[in-house]
Protein backbone atom coordinates (compact mmCIF):
# COMPACT_ATOMS: atom_id res chain seq x y z
CA UNK A 1 0.00 0.00 0.00
CA UNK A 2 1.76 3.09 -0.97
CA UNK A 3 1.97 5.60 1.83
CA UNK A 4 0.05 8.82 1.53
CA UNK A 5 1.93 12.21 0.78
CA UNK A 6 2.51 14.83 3.60
CA UNK A 7 0.81 17.27 1.02
CA UNK A 8 -1.09 17.24 -2.10
CA UNK A 9 -0.55 20.47 -4.73
CA UNK A 10 -4.76 20.90 -4.09
CA UNK A 11 -4.19 21.39 -0.32
CA UNK A 12 -1.17 23.13 -0.48
CA UNK A 13 -3.22 25.49 -2.63
CA UNK A 14 -5.93 25.55 -0.09
CA UNK A 15 -4.04 25.92 3.08
CA UNK A 16 -2.18 29.40 1.43
CA UNK A 17 -4.63 30.57 -0.82
CA UNK A 18 -1.86 29.67 -3.47
CA UNK A 19 -2.55 30.16 -7.55
CA UNK A 20 -1.39 27.26 -9.44
CA UNK A 21 -0.31 26.79 -13.27
CA UNK A 22 -2.45 24.51 -14.84
CA UNK A 23 -1.81 20.62 -14.60
CA UNK A 24 -0.48 21.43 -10.86
CA UNK A 25 -1.36 17.72 -9.49
CA UNK A 26 2.34 17.03 -7.84
CA UNK A 27 2.77 15.68 -4.26
CA UNK A 28 4.86 16.78 -1.38
CA UNK A 29 6.51 14.35 1.17
CA UNK A 30 8.25 17.29 2.82
CA UNK A 31 8.67 20.91 3.35
CA UNK A 32 12.27 22.68 3.00
CA UNK A 33 13.54 26.19 3.26
CA UNK A 34 17.27 25.28 2.89
CA UNK A 35 17.95 24.42 -0.63
CA UNK A 36 21.41 22.60 0.60
CA UNK A 37 19.64 20.30 2.52
CA UNK A 38 16.22 19.76 0.68
CA UNK A 39 15.07 15.90 -0.19
CA UNK A 40 13.91 15.10 -3.69
CA UNK A 41 10.43 15.26 -3.34
CA UNK A 42 10.19 18.31 -0.61
CA UNK A 43 7.71 21.20 -0.95
CA UNK A 44 10.70 24.08 -1.02
CA UNK A 45 9.52 27.51 0.61
CA UNK A 46 11.65 30.74 -0.78
CA UNK A 47 11.36 32.41 2.64
CA UNK A 48 13.65 36.28 2.26
CA UNK A 49 16.26 37.44 5.01
CA UNK A 50 17.97 40.28 5.57
CA UNK A 51 20.82 38.37 4.12
CA UNK A 52 19.44 35.90 1.57
CA UNK A 53 16.22 35.65 -0.59
CA UNK A 54 15.64 32.03 -1.11
CA UNK A 55 13.64 32.88 -4.46
CA UNK A 56 17.69 32.77 -5.95
CA UNK A 57 17.75 29.16 -5.23
CA UNK A 58 14.65 28.07 -7.14
CA UNK A 59 15.96 26.70 -10.29
CA UNK A 60 18.47 25.41 -8.69
CA UNK A 61 15.88 23.08 -6.12
CA UNK A 62 13.74 22.41 -8.94
CA UNK A 63 16.15 20.86 -11.24
CA UNK A 64 17.24 18.40 -7.84
CA UNK A 65 14.20 17.38 -7.71
CA UNK A 66 12.20 19.11 -5.25
CA UNK A 67 8.32 18.51 -5.92
CA UNK A 68 7.25 22.32 -6.06
CA UNK A 69 8.44 25.92 -5.04
CA UNK A 70 6.31 28.45 -3.03
CA UNK A 71 7.51 31.75 -4.13
CA UNK A 72 5.91 35.51 -4.70
CA UNK A 73 7.59 36.18 -7.45
CA UNK A 74 8.72 34.34 -10.75
CA UNK A 75 12.22 34.11 -10.20
CA UNK A 76 14.13 34.98 -13.14
CA UNK A 77 15.14 31.83 -15.70
CA UNK A 78 11.95 30.00 -14.24
CA UNK A 79 8.94 28.77 -16.33
CA UNK A 80 5.71 31.09 -15.16
CA UNK A 81 3.68 28.19 -16.64
CA UNK A 82 6.18 25.41 -14.39
CA UNK A 83 3.02 23.47 -12.33
CA UNK A 84 5.42 23.39 -9.94
CA UNK A 85 5.36 26.97 -9.00
CA UNK A 86 2.56 28.03 -5.80
CA UNK A 87 2.05 31.78 -5.84
CA UNK A 88 1.52 33.47 -3.08
CA UNK A 89 1.29 36.83 -1.84
CA UNK A 90 4.04 36.67 1.06
CA UNK A 91 6.21 33.27 1.58
CA UNK A 92 6.45 33.53 5.03
CA UNK A 93 2.79 34.53 6.07
CA UNK A 94 1.82 31.48 3.63
CA UNK A 95 4.11 29.13 5.58
CA UNK A 96 2.60 30.36 8.84
CA UNK A 97 -0.65 29.20 7.00
CA UNK A 98 0.54 25.81 5.82
CA UNK A 99 1.85 24.94 9.79
CA UNK A 100 -2.10 25.85 10.67
CA UNK A 101 -3.35 23.68 8.47
CA UNK A 102 -0.65 20.37 9.36
CA UNK A 103 -1.52 21.26 13.07
CA UNK A 104 -5.48 21.44 12.37
CA UNK A 105 -5.67 18.42 10.49
CA UNK A 106 -3.60 16.04 12.53
CA UNK A 107 -5.53 13.72 15.15
CA UNK A 108 -2.76 14.22 17.53
CA UNK A 109 -2.36 15.63 20.95
CA UNK A 110 0.00 18.35 21.06
CA UNK A 111 2.50 19.36 24.08
CA UNK A 112 3.90 23.04 23.49
CA UNK A 113 7.05 23.97 25.60
CA UNK A 114 8.73 26.78 26.30
CA UNK A 115 10.52 28.72 28.93
CA UNK A 116 13.70 31.05 29.74
CA UNK A 117 16.09 28.00 29.63
CA UNK A 118 15.52 24.02 29.66
CA UNK A 119 13.07 24.28 26.36
CA UNK A 120 14.91 21.87 23.75
CA UNK A 121 16.55 19.86 26.68
CA UNK A 122 12.73 19.20 27.90
CA UNK A 123 11.56 19.08 24.51
CA UNK A 124 14.09 16.13 23.67
CA UNK A 125 12.81 14.24 26.87
CA UNK A 126 9.11 14.52 26.16
CA UNK A 127 10.01 12.87 22.37
CA UNK A 128 11.49 9.92 24.04
CA UNK A 129 8.90 9.59 26.07
CA UNK A 130 6.06 9.84 24.11
CA UNK A 131 7.54 7.44 21.92
CA UNK A 132 7.50 4.63 24.47
CA UNK A 133 3.49 5.61 23.73
CA UNK A 134 3.11 5.88 20.30
CA UNK A 135 4.12 7.26 17.07
CA UNK A 136 5.96 10.85 18.26
CA UNK A 137 6.88 13.51 16.11
CA UNK A 138 8.86 16.84 17.58
CA UNK A 139 10.23 19.89 16.28
CA UNK A 140 13.63 19.58 15.03
CA UNK A 141 16.75 21.57 16.53
CA UNK A 142 15.05 24.81 18.45
CA UNK A 143 12.90 25.40 14.93
CA UNK A 144 10.91 27.53 17.51
CA UNK A 145 10.68 30.94 15.96
CA UNK A 146 7.56 32.85 13.68
CA UNK A 147 9.47 30.67 10.79
CA UNK A 148 10.47 27.93 12.48
CA UNK A 149 7.28 26.70 14.49
CA UNK A 150 5.14 26.50 11.16
CA UNK A 151 8.06 24.86 9.16
CA UNK A 152 7.59 22.45 11.92
CA UNK A 153 3.97 22.27 11.95
CA UNK A 154 3.89 21.89 8.34
CA UNK A 155 5.48 18.46 8.41
CA UNK A 156 3.71 17.16 10.98
CA UNK A 157 2.21 13.27 9.33
CA UNK A 158 -1.12 13.03 9.04
CA UNK A 159 -1.43 10.15 11.03
CA UNK A 160 0.74 10.56 14.43
CA UNK A 161 -0.16 9.79 18.13
CA UNK A 162 1.82 12.93 19.41
CA UNK A 163 3.44 16.16 18.61
CA UNK A 164 5.56 18.11 20.86
CA UNK A 165 6.94 21.57 19.80
CA UNK A 166 9.09 24.20 21.11
CA UNK A 167 8.20 27.49 21.57
CA UNK A 168 10.55 30.36 21.45
CA UNK A 169 10.78 34.15 21.86
CA UNK A 170 13.06 37.26 22.99
CA UNK A 171 10.60 40.31 22.43
CA UNK A 172 7.09 40.52 24.21
CA UNK A 173 3.97 39.30 21.48
CA UNK A 174 6.34 36.43 19.86
CA UNK A 175 4.49 33.85 21.59
CA UNK A 176 1.04 35.45 21.15
CA UNK A 177 1.26 34.82 17.33
CA UNK A 178 3.06 31.14 17.38
CA UNK A 179 0.39 29.95 20.18
CA UNK A 180 -2.72 30.24 17.95
CA UNK A 181 -0.76 28.65 15.04
CA UNK A 182 0.48 25.56 17.67
CA UNK A 183 -2.63 25.15 19.76
CA UNK A 184 -1.21 22.58 22.27
CA UNK A 185 -3.65 20.42 24.58
CA UNK A 186 -0.76 20.74 27.28
CA UNK A 187 1.42 23.81 27.48
CA UNK A 188 4.71 23.52 29.42
CA UNK A 189 7.11 26.36 31.09
CA UNK A 190 9.73 25.33 32.44
CA UNK A 191 11.45 28.62 34.06
CA UNK A 192 11.43 31.63 34.29
CA UNK A 193 14.68 33.92 34.42
CA UNK A 194 16.62 37.27 33.21
CA UNK A 195 17.27 35.81 29.41
CA UNK A 196 17.18 38.49 26.87
CA UNK A 197 16.03 40.82 29.65
CA UNK A 198 17.61 43.67 27.22
CA UNK A 199 13.96 43.28 25.60
CA UNK A 200 12.16 44.18 29.01
CA UNK A 201 11.52 45.88 31.75
CA UNK A 202 11.55 43.53 34.69
CA UNK A 203 11.64 39.50 34.73
CA UNK A 204 8.36 39.83 35.32
CA UNK A 205 8.06 41.01 32.00
CA UNK A 206 9.34 38.17 30.54
CA UNK A 207 7.11 35.82 32.88
CA UNK A 208 4.02 37.46 30.71
CA UNK A 209 5.35 37.07 27.46
CA UNK A 210 6.04 33.07 28.26
CA UNK A 211 2.30 32.87 29.62
CA UNK A 212 1.21 34.02 25.90
CA UNK A 213 1.51 30.25 25.30
CA UNK A 214 -1.97 29.84 27.15
CA UNK A 215 -3.83 32.36 24.49
CA UNK A 216 -2.95 29.33 22.03
CA UNK A 217 -5.16 27.17 24.45
CA UNK A 218 -8.81 25.86 25.38
CA UNK A 219 -10.23 26.38 29.00
CA UNK A 220 -9.78 22.13 28.93
CA UNK A 221 -5.87 22.14 28.10
CA UNK A 222 -3.22 21.58 30.98
CA UNK A 223 -0.70 24.15 31.60
CA UNK A 224 2.48 22.89 33.25
CA UNK A 225 4.59 24.76 35.72
CA UNK A 226 7.55 24.52 37.87
CA UNK A 227 6.38 25.24 41.60
CA UNK A 228 10.21 26.36 42.24
CA UNK A 229 9.96 29.14 40.26
CA UNK A 230 9.17 32.31 41.61
CA UNK A 231 7.09 33.33 39.06
CA UNK A 232 5.02 30.59 39.75
CA UNK A 233 2.12 32.40 40.48
CA UNK A 234 2.00 34.90 37.93
CA UNK A 235 2.05 32.20 35.45
CA UNK A 236 -0.87 30.60 36.93
CA UNK A 237 -3.10 33.49 37.11
CA UNK A 238 -2.36 34.27 33.26
CA UNK A 239 -3.78 30.32 32.54
CA UNK A 240 -6.27 30.53 34.94
CA UNK A 241 -7.53 33.95 33.28
CA UNK A 242 -7.40 32.51 30.11
CA UNK A 243 -9.92 29.83 31.33
CA UNK A 244 -7.70 26.84 31.86
CA UNK A 245 -8.59 25.05 34.91
CA UNK A 246 -6.21 22.54 35.46
CA UNK A 247 -2.54 23.47 36.13
CA UNK A 248 -0.04 20.84 36.72
CA UNK A 249 2.86 22.13 39.20
CA UNK A 250 6.18 20.23 39.19
CA UNK A 251 9.32 20.51 41.39
CA UNK A 252 10.47 19.89 44.71
CA UNK A 253 7.93 20.97 47.20
CA UNK A 254 6.05 18.51 49.16
CA UNK A 255 2.55 17.83 47.65
CA UNK A 256 3.43 19.16 43.80
CA UNK A 257 2.11 16.81 41.06
CA UNK A 258 5.17 15.81 39.84
CA UNK A 259 7.76 15.54 43.33
CA UNK A 260 11.35 14.87 43.22
CA UNK A 261 11.98 13.08 46.26
CA UNK A 262 16.06 12.24 45.42
CA UNK A 263 18.43 12.27 42.51
CA UNK A 264 21.42 10.99 42.65
CA UNK A 265 24.00 13.19 40.56
CA UNK A 266 26.87 11.01 38.86
CA UNK A 267 29.31 12.18 35.76
CA UNK A 268 27.50 10.39 33.14
CA UNK A 269 23.78 10.70 34.08
CA UNK A 270 21.45 10.73 37.61
CA UNK A 271 18.77 8.04 39.58
CA UNK A 272 15.83 9.84 40.14
CA UNK A 273 13.26 9.30 42.31
CA UNK A 274 9.94 11.25 41.84
CA UNK A 275 6.00 10.93 42.72
CA UNK A 276 3.80 11.78 39.21
CA UNK A 277 0.29 12.32 40.05
CA UNK A 278 0.79 9.76 43.19
CA UNK A 279 2.52 7.40 41.05
CA UNK A 280 6.27 6.79 43.02
CA UNK A 281 8.64 6.44 39.91
CA UNK A 282 12.64 5.37 40.04
CA UNK A 283 14.47 6.26 36.38
CA UNK A 284 17.57 6.63 35.36
CA UNK A 285 18.62 9.86 32.53
CA UNK A 286 21.11 9.33 30.79
CA UNK A 287 22.51 13.25 30.73
CA UNK A 288 24.18 14.29 33.63
CA UNK A 289 22.84 17.41 35.69
CA UNK A 290 20.47 18.79 38.58
CA UNK A 291 18.93 20.86 35.17
CA UNK A 292 18.11 17.64 33.66
CA UNK A 293 16.95 16.11 36.77
CA UNK A 294 14.09 18.90 36.43
CA UNK A 295 13.40 19.33 32.89
CA UNK A 296 12.30 15.16 33.39
CA UNK A 297 9.53 16.21 35.95
CA UNK A 298 8.21 18.61 33.80
CA UNK A 299 8.12 16.08 31.11
CA UNK A 300 6.68 13.59 33.35
CA UNK A 301 4.02 15.94 34.32
CA UNK A 302 2.95 16.64 31.32
CA UNK A 303 2.95 12.85 29.76
CA UNK A 304 0.72 12.33 32.82
CA UNK A 305 -1.32 15.53 31.42
CA UNK A 306 -1.97 14.07 28.03
CA UNK A 307 -2.76 10.65 29.47
CA UNK A 308 -0.18 8.26 28.03
CA UNK A 309 2.22 6.02 30.25
CA UNK A 310 3.83 7.62 32.82
CA UNK A 311 5.60 4.72 33.99
CA UNK A 312 7.31 3.54 30.58
CA UNK A 313 7.87 7.62 29.77
CA UNK A 314 10.60 7.13 32.44
CA UNK A 315 11.96 3.81 31.71
CA UNK A 316 12.19 5.64 28.46
CA UNK A 317 14.39 8.43 29.47
CA UNK A 318 17.60 6.15 30.12
CA UNK A 319 18.24 7.07 26.62
CA UNK A 320 18.52 10.83 26.68
CA UNK A 321 21.59 12.25 25.89
CA UNK A 322 23.03 15.71 25.88
CA UNK A 323 23.12 17.27 21.84
CA UNK A 324 26.53 18.78 21.31
CA UNK A 325 26.27 22.38 22.06
CA UNK A 326 24.11 21.25 24.91
CA UNK A 327 26.45 19.72 27.17
CA UNK A 328 27.96 16.74 24.58
CA UNK A 329 30.79 14.81 26.29
CA UNK A 330 34.02 13.85 24.62
CA UNK A 331 36.73 11.94 25.58
CA UNK A 332 39.75 13.90 23.64
CA UNK A 333 43.13 11.59 23.27
CA UNK A 334 46.46 13.78 23.52
CA UNK A 335 49.24 12.58 20.95
CA UNK A 336 51.55 11.59 23.73
CA UNK A 337 48.84 9.21 25.52
CA UNK A 338 46.23 10.66 28.48
CA UNK A 339 42.95 12.34 27.08
CA UNK A 340 41.07 15.14 28.38
CA UNK A 341 37.36 15.72 28.85
CA UNK A 342 35.27 17.77 26.69
CA UNK A 343 31.60 19.39 28.04
CA UNK A 344 30.46 21.00 24.68
CA UNK A 345 27.94 23.76 26.14
CA UNK A 346 29.15 26.02 23.42
CA UNK A 347 25.37 26.68 21.89
CA UNK A 348 24.13 29.37 24.00
CA UNK A 349 24.21 30.93 27.06
CA UNK A 350 22.60 33.05 29.99
CA UNK A 351 22.82 32.88 33.42
CA UNK A 352 20.96 30.35 34.59
CA UNK A 353 22.13 27.67 32.07
CA UNK A 354 25.82 29.32 33.09
CA UNK A 355 25.23 27.55 36.43
CA UNK A 356 24.00 24.26 35.65
CA UNK A 357 26.65 23.71 33.22
CA UNK A 358 28.73 25.17 36.33
CA UNK A 359 27.22 22.35 38.37
CA UNK A 360 27.79 19.62 35.81
CA UNK A 361 31.55 20.07 35.55
CA UNK A 362 31.78 20.11 39.42
CA UNK A 363 30.38 16.57 38.96
CA UNK A 364 32.81 15.34 36.65
CA UNK A 365 35.86 14.43 38.08
CA UNK A 366 39.53 15.06 36.56
CA UNK A 367 42.09 12.56 35.90
CA UNK A 368 45.42 12.55 37.63
CA UNK A 369 47.07 15.77 37.55
CA UNK A 370 44.36 17.46 35.75
CA UNK A 371 41.89 20.50 36.32
CA UNK A 372 38.65 21.76 35.81
CA UNK A 373 38.44 24.69 33.00
CA UNK A 374 35.68 26.79 32.16
CA UNK A 375 35.98 28.73 28.86
CA UNK A 376 33.66 31.22 28.78
CA UNK A 377 32.33 33.85 26.17
CA UNK A 378 29.99 36.66 26.71
CA UNK A 379 26.13 36.57 27.53
CA UNK A 380 24.34 38.15 25.45
CA UNK A 381 21.15 40.58 25.25
CA UNK A 382 21.57 40.86 28.77
CA UNK A 383 20.89 44.87 29.00
CA UNK A 384 21.60 47.44 31.76
CA UNK A 385 22.94 44.30 33.84
CA UNK A 386 25.02 42.38 31.83
CA UNK A 387 28.23 43.67 33.31
CA UNK A 388 27.04 42.74 37.13
CA UNK A 389 25.67 39.36 35.81
CA UNK A 390 28.93 38.16 34.23
CA UNK A 391 30.86 39.28 37.58
CA UNK A 392 28.35 37.33 39.80
CA UNK A 393 29.76 33.99 37.76
CA UNK A 394 32.57 34.25 40.00
CA UNK A 395 30.76 32.67 42.92
CA UNK A 396 29.08 29.99 40.84
CA UNK A 397 32.71 29.10 39.31
CA UNK A 398 34.65 28.72 42.68
CA UNK A 399 31.81 26.50 44.20
CA UNK A 400 31.89 24.47 41.43
CA UNK A 401 35.93 24.01 41.87
CA UNK A 402 36.83 25.73 38.81
CA UNK A 403 40.77 25.71 38.70
CA UNK A 404 41.24 28.09 35.97
CA UNK A 405 38.89 30.38 33.80
CA UNK A 406 39.67 31.95 29.98
CA UNK A 407 37.60 33.96 28.80
CA UNK A 408 36.58 36.13 25.41
CA UNK A 409 34.38 39.32 24.89
CA UNK A 410 34.04 42.81 26.51
CA UNK A 411 31.48 41.41 29.05
CA UNK A 412 33.57 38.80 30.38
CA UNK A 413 36.19 41.27 31.56
CA UNK A 414 33.78 41.99 34.28
CA UNK A 415 34.05 38.36 35.39
CA UNK A 416 37.93 38.02 34.78
CA UNK A 417 38.67 41.00 37.21
CA UNK A 418 36.45 38.98 39.88
CA UNK A 419 38.66 36.17 39.58
CA UNK A 420 41.39 35.06 42.25
CA UNK A 421 44.92 35.51 40.20
CA UNK A 422 45.51 31.72 40.25
CA UNK A 423 42.07 31.09 38.52
CA UNK A 424 42.69 33.65 35.83
CA UNK A 425 43.86 31.92 32.91
CA UNK A 426 43.42 34.35 29.84
CA UNK A 427 40.80 37.13 28.76
CA UNK A 428 40.60 38.36 25.32
CA UNK A 429 38.57 40.07 22.48
CA UNK A 430 36.81 37.38 20.48
CA UNK A 431 36.67 33.52 20.59
CA UNK A 432 39.22 32.91 17.73
CA UNK A 433 41.87 34.03 19.83
CA UNK A 434 40.88 32.39 22.96
CA UNK A 435 41.14 29.11 20.62
CA UNK A 436 44.66 29.03 20.00
CA UNK A 437 45.42 29.99 23.51
CA UNK A 438 43.06 27.16 25.47
CA UNK A 439 44.19 24.18 22.88
CA UNK A 440 48.19 25.19 23.95
CA UNK A 441 46.85 24.91 27.83
CA UNK A 442 45.32 21.75 28.31
CA UNK A 443 46.84 18.82 29.20
CA UNK A 444 46.26 15.17 29.88
CA UNK A 445 43.17 14.97 32.60
CA UNK A 446 41.61 18.20 32.51
CA UNK A 447 37.93 18.38 31.99
CA UNK A 448 36.91 21.58 29.81
CA UNK A 449 33.78 22.94 29.74
CA UNK A 450 33.29 25.52 27.06
CA UNK A 451 30.25 27.95 27.11
CA UNK A 452 28.81 31.43 25.30
CA UNK A 453 25.90 33.12 23.78
CA UNK A 454 25.65 31.76 20.21
CA UNK A 455 26.64 35.09 18.94
CA UNK A 456 29.83 35.00 20.76
CA UNK A 457 30.80 32.37 18.85
CA UNK A 458 32.22 29.65 20.87
CA UNK A 459 31.64 26.25 18.78
CA UNK A 460 35.15 27.18 16.81
CA UNK A 461 36.66 26.67 19.96
CA UNK A 462 35.54 23.14 20.49
CA UNK A 463 36.33 22.48 16.80
CA UNK A 464 40.08 23.78 17.78
CA UNK A 465 39.95 21.36 20.81
CA UNK A 466 38.39 18.53 19.19
CA UNK A 467 41.03 19.02 16.28
CA UNK A 468 43.63 19.64 18.48
CA UNK A 469 47.19 21.97 17.50
CA UNK A 470 48.38 18.42 17.06
CA UNK A 471 45.55 17.34 14.24
CA UNK A 472 44.78 14.27 15.91
CA UNK A 473 40.73 13.35 15.08
CA UNK A 474 38.50 13.03 18.02
CA UNK A 475 37.15 10.17 19.70
CA UNK A 476 33.35 9.76 19.00
CA UNK A 477 30.77 11.32 21.32
CA UNK A 478 30.27 9.04 24.26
Amino acid sequence: MTARPLWTAAEIAAATGAALPAGAAWSADGVSIDSRTLAAGDLFVALKGPNFDGHGFVGRVLAAGAAGAMVDHVPDGTDPADPRLVRVDDTLAALARLGRAGRDRTRARVVAVTGSVGKTGTKELLRLALEANGSTIASRASLNNHWGLPLSLARVPRDVDWVVQEVGMNHAGEIAALAPIARPHVGVVTTVEPVHIEFFPSVEAIADAKAELFLGMDADGTAVLNRDNPHFERLASHARARGIRRILDFGTAAGTHAHLEAADLGEAGSTVAATVGGRRLRYRLGAPGRHWVVNSLAALAAVDALGADVAAAADALAAIAAPAGRGARREIALPGGGAFTLLDESYNANPASMRAAFSVLAATRPGPGGRRIAVLGDMRELGEPGPRLHAALAEPLAEAGVDMVFCCGPLMAHLHARLPAAARGAHVATSDELAAIVAEAVRAGDVVTVKGSLGTRMAPIVQRLTAGPWGRVPQAAL
